[in-house]
């Protein structure tokens, strides 16, 4: 495993620590605590004998590393966590070590801590996206009318401008955070069945377990146990993946953008950043570069948690297992992607001038269309069209603007004036329901909620 080294490229520290081996083992513990506060509220356990182990389920008094390697013959950690917190229960209360990890499996320890792992984590992304957001609102705003070269195909297609360019994030992040936002609300439980999903080791008292473990750890209870239901694990995947293409998307943008033959925005700068280790003169847009390459990472571990989903009877023969490191993964990677974006956004430069010698790089053809419409009323479409067209064609093989070509067709002329052609290939004058669109997506911000 090489995460010592390419880790913090792509994923800053607060979402690796996030998703460590030692936050795992606190959620485990957190869980391993809960059940035996659940336990006494239920009665089955002495309130004081849980207050010693809640006490105690301190990841600072365990080595992660030696719990996963104890936990290698058994499959995974919990065996050996138990075994280890048992242990440190025992100095300071023989009858509180006889009730840890009482009712539960390993499984319902592991899923549990997963959820907890989850909802911190996705409290930390959100925090991001509510950025990322903001971001694209304040350019969408700021730019509304800053004309600029729409592209089809990675061809200069119509005007349009940077601010619908930008609406048009916002409004993706926006389906993004929700998704995000119901995941965190409703789509997370605890886990608690015993050994096959019936509580039976608890007797009355597994409902009333349940319940109390759930509100003591402030996840949703479950109408019953989930372990070969992986319907939420699977759902965090696919809310990660839907953020990850989003998040990908507007990378990409910034990322041609940015090429030197555009140059239409630029990432922030900073010491160091962008740099080749030959090329002095480089600026490369690093923070959309590797956003991007983490998107494409969490789509495939969304795929691994999707397949997951099949599992047999009421306990996985591996499936489960797959889980664990492709969670953490997708967490960790879509929060380095989610980071990375809002800087690249928040700090963004934006060079209407560049846009504007873009848009004129065509000759005036750009607004070929506009030209033909207006024809038209005179004309007739396929005359009009037909004219266009041969002028277009003109302008390119002889290297000149379309208003020369267009200014010395006779036919053009008797349908358009001078000032009319002029108006028709100014960019600013087509650009439909831009703006309105632009306003549209402000107005859902609002409406959603800004942090």
């Amino acid at each position: 495993m090489s995460g010592d080294l390419f880790g913090p490229i792509f994923v800053p520290d607060a979402f690796r620590e996030a998703v460590s081996g030692r936050a795992w083992l606190q959620a485990m513990l957190d869980a391993e605590g809960a059940l035996a506060v659940a336990g006494a509220r239920a009665g089955l356990i002495p309130p004081e004998d849980a207050e010693t182990i809640a006490r105690l389920c301190d990841a600072d008094l365990f080595d992660p590393g030696k719990i996963g390697h104890r936990g290698r013959p058994a499959g995974n950690p919990v065996p050996a966590l138990v075994r280890a917190l048992t242990e440190e229960v025992s100095k300071a209360s023989e009858a509180a070590a006889r009730h840890v990890h009482r009712g539960a499996t390993s499984q319902d320890i592991t899923d549990t801590a997963a959820m907890l792992v989850s909802r911190r984590t996705l409290d930390l992304i959100l925090a991001e996206v509510d950025g990322i957001a903001g971001a694209c609102a304040r350019l969408a705003r700021e730019h509304r009318d800053t004309p600029m070269a729409g592209r089809t195909l990675l061809q200069q297609a119509l005007p349009t401008t940077f601010g619908l360019k930008a609406a048009g994030w916002l409004v993706s992040v926006l389906d993004a955070r929700r998704r995000l936002r119901e995941v965190r609300a409703s789509g997370l439980a605890v886990q608690l069945g015993g050994a096959a999903g019936t509580l039976a080791s608890l007797g009355d008292a597994g409902l009333p377990v349940l319940r109390e473990f759930a509100l003591e750890l402030g996840l949703p209870e479950p109408p019953l146990p989930w372990h070969t239901d992986r319907t939420r694990v699977s759902g965090i995947g696919e809310a990660l993946s839907l953020l990850a293409g989003v998040l990908g998307k507007v990378s990409h943008d910034v990322v041609l953008m940015a090429q030197t033959e555009v140059g239409e925005v630029a990432e922030p700068s900073g010491e160091g950043r962008g740099s080749s280790s030959t090329l002095p003169h480089k600026r490369n847009p690093i923070l959309s570069v590797t956003a991007a390459a983490n998107a494409r990472r969490v789509q495939d571990l969304a795929r691994t948690l999707g397949a997951a989903m099949v599992q047999e009877h009421e306990r996985a023969a591996g499936a489960w297992h797959a889980e664990w490191e492709a969670l953490s993964d997708a967490l960790a990677l879509a929060g380095g992607a989610a980071a990375n974006v809002r800087e690249a956004t928040e700090g963004l430069e934006v060079h209407p001038g560049r846009m504007r010698e873009n848009l004129d790089r065509t000759g005036g053809m750009l607004l070929a269309e506009n030209v033909t419409t207006l024809a038209t009323h005179k004309l007739g479409r396929l005359e009009a069209h037909d004219l266009v067209e041969a002028a277009c064609r003109r302008a390119l093989e002889e290297g000149r603007h379309l208003r020369e070509e267009l200014l010395q067709d006779e036919r053009i002329r008797e349908a358009l004036s001078k000032e009319e052609i002029d108006a028709a290939l100014d960019p600013a004058g087509y650009l439909g329901s831009a703006g309105t669109f632009v306003d549209r997506a402000l107005k859902l911000y609002r409406a959603e909620g800004s942090p």
